[in-house]
């Protein structure tokens, strides 16, 4: 199978059946198209002959308007050629006069039917984007020959004479121009052409509704009049389009269809946590718009207090809850930990600056004591009385030690008489002068 792009002018001519002009073969391309290969055009005319089966082709590239018209084919041979009559003829590269459209929303699955005539049961069916059919084979998103390709099916009723195409998970940019194609080997190939409209899914009806734990819930849900006979359904699920049916699935929900108000109700008989999401509702399995209902269901939990009131808790709240004393505790302990290092600090410190006091103290009277007893030696007191005063005081300040190392009475008797004399009335003689 030539592609058609290259392939746009096909002559063929069986050399054993021909022995002078046969006829005339008639040949229909499209205007416009062009022949490449490794990105270099080539030429114009190019003949390929197959001596196997004794068939040459002729292809032309690159039509133009002034290229219709009638051609000859020949074979040379000893004595008289043998010549074969060609017309093209060469047509617009589009399609076609008429149009079907077809309009759907983002999420759903939608069909395509292209009708065919019964002559091409067996020919291969294919569906491509745009409008073009020179291309539309080689860009095909799926053919009959495979069947199904990603979110494209094709599936071929032989007997209605109408193959069908569809497209899951639409969204917005699979609007556009499509062609149904139908190959014929020996004319161009049957083309139906398809404008599909994908719209932005919207506008459908939404409810919230709230249960407890353990208790059971009933709610509705409303359909139209004519879908009385249609199966109702109730599935759980973010999207529409890929949800599970409770129904089937659950036994704690079931469904009552209640004809006489449009409606059908719901119950869960136990409610639990893991209730909590997206419900759909309705009568339409195709999920036509506005044939079904939005719910958003709440779940709750109840807690009973010793005064007989009752607080209620989401789910939500109570795992806020837990990830607050995750993060609150740790930043508790942390603040403690610093409080009391800070107050151990202060602590320290004081005590530093009380025995740096003491120090201070004791030096300054051990500097005094000991400038009086540099000038009495270095004879500055002209007075012995008042260097036996010095050197009662120095005698006093071992006695006092004596004393502070734990004796419970100092013994005195151990003092030489100079420091009996200091303590008694030379003392105070020298106090008075």
């Amino acid at each position: 199978m030539w592609i058609l792009r290259n392939l746009l002018f096909t002559i063929c001519i069986a050399l054993r059946c021909v022995t002078s002009a046969v006829g005339v073969i008639h040949v229909t391309g499209y205007v416009g198209s062009s022949c490449y290969n490794i990105g270099i055009k080539e030429k114009k005319y190019r003949i390929h002959d197959d001596k196997t089966a004794r068939i040459f082709t002729t292809t032309i590239s690159d039509l133009h308007s002034a290229d219709a018209g009638k051609y000859w084919c020949g074979v040379t041979r000893t004595g008289k050629d043998i010549y074969t009559e060609v017309k093209l003829k060469l047509v617009r590269d589009s399609c076609c006069d008429t149009v079907t459209k077809v309009q759907s929303y983002e999420g759903y699955s939608e069909s395509v039917s292209c009708p065919y005539e019964s002559q091409y049961h067996n020919s291969l069916k294919y569906i491509c984007r745009g409008n073009q059919p020179s291309t539309c084979l080689q860009q095909a998103l799926i053919t009959s020959d495979t069947k199904s390709n990603g979110r494209f099916t094709l599936d071929d009723d032989k007997v209605s004479g109408t193959f069908t195409v569809t497209i899951n998970s639409l969204v917005k940019s699979d609007s556009g121009s499509y062609l149904c194609g139908v190959q014929r080997n020996s004319d161009l190939d049957v083309f139906s052409a398809v404008e599909l409209e994908v719209k932005e899914w919207c506008c459908v009806k939404s409810t919230q509704i709230k249960g407890t734990v353990g208790h059971p819930l009933i709610f509705q849900c409303p359909y139209p009049p004519q879908h009385r006979d249609n199966r109702k359904f109730l599935c759980k699920g973010d999207h529409r389009n890929k949800c599970t049916d409770m129904v089937t699935s659950q036994s704690r929900f079931a469904i009552e269809d209640n004809g006489s108000s449009s409606s059908f109700s719901v119950t869960i008989t136990k409610i639990q946590a893991d209730d909590t999401g997206t419900y759909w509702c309705g009568s339409d399995s195709q999920w036509s718009h506005g044939n079904y209902t939005r719910i958003q269901l709440s779940v709750v939990f109840q807690q009973h207090t010793g005064n007989g009131a009752s607080t209620v808790e989401t789910p939500s709240q109570i795992s806020d809850a837990g990830q607050y004393v995750v993060y609150a505790v740790p930043a508790l302990l942390l603040v403690l930990i610093c409080v009391l290092v800070l107050i151990v600090y202060k602590c320290k410190r004081q005590k530093i600056k009380g025995n740096e006091a003491v120090v201070n103290r004791n030096t300054s009277k051990t500097g005094g004591l000991e400038e009086v007893m540099g000038a009495a030696e270095n004879g500055i007191y002209g007075n012995d009385e008042v260097v036996r005063y010095s050197e009662k005081q120095t005698s006093k300040s071992a006695c006092n030690d004596y004393h502070d190392a734990g004796e419970d009475e100092p013994d005195y008797e151990n003092c030489t008489q100079s420091e009996e004399i200091y303590c008694n009335e030379d003392f105070h003689k020298a106090n008075r002068r």
